[in-house]
C-alpha cells in the first residue's frame, strides 16, 4: 500500500474535527469495522500515526501521542446484538456510554459503566480502563468484557472471547485490551456482561465512611468526599431500611453519585483497600479536592497549579505501599511529571505485546509507561 491510497481512505472517511481536538487535525471516521482496519492497514504500511478518539474524555490519559491521523468512532455506535434474557449486549465502540444506560433501562439492566459518563463511549472507557463507582460490589469493567473485536495496528480484524457468561476459550484478549489506551489498536466493537438492577437505590449519608464499610452489607459504593460520606445502597424497601438503620445514617431516595473531581491536574491514586483511611488523610492534608472509594482504594483527586506539587509526595507514598498514582489530566505535557510514575518490570513484555498487534508501532505511540 502506498501513501496515496491511505490519502484515498482518508479522503473516503474525512470528518470535521470534534471540540478538544486541534483544529487542524485529520479526522477519519470509519463508517464500518472493516473500513477501520483498511485505513489501519495503509498507515501502518505508510508509517503515519494514528491516534483514536471516542467522546474524548480520556484523552488526558498517558504521554501525550502526536498522530498523523485522528481516529474517531463517532460513526461506529450500533447495537450489534442485545440477548436481555441472557443479560449480555454486543456493541460498536463508538455508542455513548449514556445512551447505551437508557436503553437498558427499559430492561432493568446495566452495563455498571461510570455512572457520570458525561460524553464518554463504550470503546473509550474499554480502552481507559476505567471503572465504575460501583465496582465495590460488581467488580471493574475489565471483568465484564466478555468479547473484544480489535482492528490492530496493522488493520488485522481479531475477535477473542465469546458471547456467553461462562467463556474460557481461547487467550484472554479481552483483559489485554481493557486499559490498552489504543496502544494495540482499535477497539471496535464489546460484548458485555449486564446486570439487573434492583427497583429500588438510597444514598446513606454517614459520619465515617471507614466505620461504615465495616458494616454495610454488600454496598454498591461507600465513598467519602472532603465535606460528606455516604454508602450507596440497593435492594427492598426492608433492605434499605435495615442498613440505614445499621449504619445510623440519613437515608435519601435513589443514588445521588458525585461528580469526579475537577481542577487544572486530575489524577487517580491506587492504594490497598486497607490503606484507603491514611491516604485519605494525607490527600486532605494536602488541601485537595477528592472522591475516595473505601473497599476498593481509589482516590480520585483534583488540584490547581499551585497544589500540583503534591501529586508527586502522594505517589512516593503510595508506590510505597505498593500502589499507584497516574495523571489523568494536566494543563500541558511539559516533562516535569510523568503521568506514569515508576515504570513497571513489566515494560520488556510490554513491548513485545505491542509489536505483536503493531508492528510498525503506529497505534497512539508513545502513549504507555515507558513510552511504549
Amino acid at each position: 500500500m502506498t501513501d496515496r491510497h491511505l490519502d484515498q481512505l482518508i479522503d473516503r472517511d474525512r470528518v470535521d474535527p470534534s471540540p478538544g481536538m486541534r483544529e487542524s487535525a485529520t479526522v477519519v471516521a470509519p463508517a464500518t469495522i472493516e473500513s477501520a482496519g483498511a485505513t489501519l492497514a495503509a498507515a501502518s504500511a505508510a508509517g503515519a500515526t494514528v491516534r483514536f478518539w471516542g467522546g474524548g474524555t480520556h484523552q488526558g490519559y498517558g504521554h501525550v501521542t502526536k498522530a498523523d491521523v485522528v481516529m474517531s468512532t463517532e460513526r461506529l455506535t450500533k447495537v450489534v446484538d442485545w440477548q436481555a434474557d441472557d443479560l449480555t449486549i454486543v456493541v460498536e465502540a463508538g455508542l455513548p456510554v449514556a445512551e447505551l444506560e437508557v436503553l437498558l433501562e427499559d430492561r432493568n439492566q446495566s452495563a455498571v459503566l461510570p455512572e457520570l459518563p458525561g460524553s464518554a463511549t463504550v470503546g473509550g472507557v474499554v480502552a481507559a480502563g476505567v471503572s465504575g463507582y460501583r465496582r465495590l460490589r460488581y467488580g471493574p469493567t475489565r471483568d465484564r468484557i466478555l468479547e473484544s473485536v480489535l482492528v490492530t495496528g496493522d488493520g488485522r480484524v481479531t475477535t477473542a472471547g465469546g458471547r456467553v457468561v461462562k467463556n474460557v476459550t481461547g487467550y484472554d484478549i479481552p483483559r489485554l485490551v481493557t486499559g490498552s489506551l489504543g496502544s494495540l489498536g482499535l477497539i471496535a466493537q464489546v460484548c458485555l456482561k449486564l446486570w439487573p438492577m434492583p427497583k429500588r437505590a438510597a444514598t446513606i449519608v454517614v459520619e465515617d465512611a471507614a466505620a461504615a464499610t465495616r458494616v454495610a452489607y454488600r454496598p454498591l459504593a461507600v465513598l467519602e468526599l472532603p465535606d460528606r460520606s455516604a454508602v450507596f445502597v440497593a435492594g427492598s424497601e426492608d433492605e434499605i431500611a435495615a442498613q440505614t438503620r445499621d449504619l445510623g445514617g440519613t437515608e435519601q431516595e435513589g443514588l445521588a453519585w458525585p461528580e469526579l473531581p475537577s481542577g487544572e491536574w486530575t489524577g487517580t491514586m491506587r492504594v490497598p483497600p486497607a490503606s484507603t483511611l491514611e491516604a485519605v488523610g494525607r490527600v486532605r492534608a494536602a488541601g485537595l479536592t477528592f472522591v475516595a472509594a473505601h473497599g476498593v482504594g481509589e482516590i480520585h483527586l483534583a488540584a490547581g497549579s499551585s497544589s500540583a506539587a503534591s501529586f508527586g509526595e502522594l505517589r512516593s507514598w503510595a508506590e510505597a505501599q505498593g500502589g499507584s498514582f497516574v495523571v489523568t489530566g494536566r494543563p500541558a505535557d511539559d516533562g516535569l511529571f510523568d503521568p506514569w510514575g515508576s515504570p513497571p518490570p513489566s515494560l520488556t513484555l510490554q513491548r513485545r505485546v505491542k509489536a505483536a498487534f503493531d508492528p510498525a508501532g503506529i497505534a497512539n505511540p508513545g502513549i504507555l509507561p515507558g513510552g511504549i
